[in-house]
């Protein structure tokens, strides 16, 4: 496109604009045992206060029935808390894990859900990740992927809701059902897949039109699985006659930054074992490369893998900046929390990123900058003007008492 002037260059108000990165907080949660798990659930809570306050657009919360450690089983209820406490931050389960439960009380509680906080609530839908929840709820782990398929199908017909829905599996039966309610949000509310590695989420995603949740993005399987991961779900898409939307894809990757390096080393070692001692026993692609012979070991496992960052804005500037690179683009970067450092310098470490890190990624820092820039080539002349008015102001006032003297 060329300028009306004939010079060949773009005018501003027709240059292309790019929708600015978003930002939120995936929260598993991460409890070490050993701590009050009343005040646990509260920190949680305060967390999205936090969050909602600094800016961040999203946050997720886990549900998880074994290990001690995850200790949220139901993040609908995390969610019409924290609802009564935010202002503007979306609120997602992170996921609803859909083998444990019947398809249409999930659905109920969801478009409740939707209407109670009239449509920040976001669905998130997996099909479970801790073996040791699928053995205590009777449910084989090698069905899973399986039974998610199946649940999903019939969520998303009792929310469509284009007619009564039966459906008869070997583990759950619909017969002619409907929701009470249509949901808040037009057509339907956010509803987001998990992914880790393998393509059954990106499938999902394809197959209904849905929003993807890359959960092991960092680790180096889920890194080099990320190149294909969109092309998957658009490919299941193009199957299905859906059509998908990167802005609705949200990668998720652990942070601590500090304003040194040598800082956020220093404040992970408060709790960085612990959560090696968990994925320790959770196993997964998520976790860790090798059990750390100490600390200094984990936290450079960590870092030299690319898991996570550990240092300054400017590394989680660059981590970011690799994940983009690596997908091709996405709408969201999710950070996972973690508990690695202590309360005071987790909060720190969220507002340093909502001070450097967002504003980055949402071009909001090269205006100001430009501007002061400007501001300060015309020192001189500015400096100049003012010792001038300065000068007038003393003559003006030496003339005036001269004429009064007359």
């Amino acid at each position: 496109m060329a300028d009306a002037a004939g010079d060949g260059s773009v005018p501003a108000r027709a240059r292309t604009i790019v929708e600015p990165l978003r930002f939120g907080l995936f929260h598993p949660p991460y409890h070490p045992v050993g701590q009050s798990p009343t005040l646990a659930l509260e920190r949680d809570l305060q967390l999205a206060e936090h969050a909602d306050m600094l800016g961040f657009d999203e946050m997720w919360f886990g549900e998880h029935h074994s290990g001690g450690y995850e200790i949220s089983g139901c993040p609908e209820l995390m969610i019409a808390a924290a609802a009564q406490r935010t202002k503007g931050i979306r609120l997602g389960t992170g996921v609803n894990t859909l083998p444990y439960q019947h398809p249409l009380l999930i659905a109920e509680r969801w478009v409740q859900l939707d209407h109670l906080t009239r449509g920040r609530a976001m669905f998130g839908a997996g099909p479970g990740a801790l073996v040791s929840d699928a053995k205590q709820l009777g449910v084989d782990p090698l069905e899973q992927r399986r039974m998610m398929e199946e649940s999903l199908d019939a969520i998303m017909a009792l929310i469509d809701d284009v007619e009564p829905v039966t459906r008869e599996t070997d583990w759950f039966q619909l017969h002619e059902a409907r929701l009470n309610l249509r949901p808040y949000s037009f057509p339907r509310p956010d509803i987001r897949v998990s992914s880790v590695v393998s393509p059954s989420g990106p499938r999902a995603a394809g197959q209904w039109g849905l929003g993807l949740l890359s959960m092991g993005a960092t680790s180096p399987r889920g890194f080099e699985a990320l190149a294909n991961s969109w092309k998957t779900a658009t490919d299941r898409a193009a199957e299905c006659g859906q059509q998908l939307d990167r802005r609705r894809w949200s990668v998720v990757g652990p942070m601590h930054v500090a304003s040194t390096r040598e800082q956020a080393r220093e404040d992970v070692r408060f709790g960085v074992l612990d959560w090696y001692a968990y994925f320790t026993v959770a196993g997964g692609p998520t976790a860790p490369v090798s059990p750390p012979r100490d600390v200094e070991d984990g936290i450079d496992q960590i870092i030299e893998s690319g898991l996570g960052v550990i240092g300054t804005p400017d590394d989680a500037i660059a981590q970011i900046q690799r994940l983009l690179d690596q997908s091709g683009g996405f709408g969201t970067y999710l950070l996972m929390t973690h508990s690695w450092a202590d309360w005071s310098a987790t909060l720190r470490s969220h507002e340093l990123i909502a001070r450097h890190v967002i504003p980055h990624f949402q071009g909001q820092l090269d205006r100001p900058r430009e501007r002061f820039e400007r501001f300060a080539s015309q020192k001189a002349d500015m400096h100049e003007h003012i010792a001038a008015a300065r000068d007038k102001a003393r003559s003006d006032h030496l003339a005036e008492r001269e004429r009064r003297r007359e």
